[in-house]
This record gives C-alpha cells, sequence and structure tokens, in this order.
C-alpha cells in the first residue's frame, strides 16, 4: 500500500494505491498521523486507485473524521469503485463521508 500527501489549493490529499487490508492498516495510519495536525481544513482521500479496504482501514478513515469534527474540518472521499462503495454501503459509512465521484 502507497500513501501519496500532497497539498493541492486549500486541500490536503491523501492519494491511497493498493489494498488497504489488515497488515497494510498499520503503515497506512502511520502515514496519515501527520493529517490531524491538519484536521482543521479539508483533507481529501483520493481512493481511485485502492482496490480493497479492510475494517482496519475503515477505523482510519473514522478515526480521521473524528479528528477533523473535532476541530472544524472535513473529510472527503474522492474516487472509490464500486466494490469499496458496497462496503461503505453496508457498514454506513456512506452516511458519514462526503464522497465525490
Amino acid at each position: 500500500m502507497e500513501v501519496i500527501i500532497t497539498t493541492e489549493g486549500s486541500e490536503t490529499v491523501a492519494q491511497l494505491i493498493g489494498r488497504l487490508d489488515t497488515p497494510a492498516s498499520q503503515e497506512v495510519s502511520e502515514a496519515l498521523a501527520p493529517l490531524q495536525d491538519k484536521a482543521d481544513g479539508t483533507i481529501v482521500l483520493d481512493c481511485r486507485q485502492m482496490s480493497y479496504i479492510s475494517s482496519s482501514g475503515l477505523r482510519i478513515f473514522l478515526m480521521l473524521r473524528k479528528a477533523t469534527a473535532v476541530k472544524g474540518g472535513k473529510v472527503i472521499v474522492r474516487g472509490i469503485s464500486n466494490d469499496i462503495r458496497n462496503v461503505f454501503m453496508m457498514t454506513g459509512f456512506l452516511n458519514l463521508f462526503q464522497i465525490e465521484p
């Protein structure tokens, strides 16, 4: 799993590439930790190249959402596949995040 973090205008974008499974979740959690400092702004999780998400991955998304809620920011999830959309729908995550194509 690869994570690339960039700043695009007022957004901090984390591009997630590969499978966000349980073995990769610790690495991804550490890679996304610096985003906690930007939780007062807009954080985009770019999932166009993410092929899978486990419950551990969902937990990472949820922790980031909680951090932004406390600081007045927001998390946008961009470009999820139909398979990941189904996981979000079954877990109720579609209602928790702003989802963009």
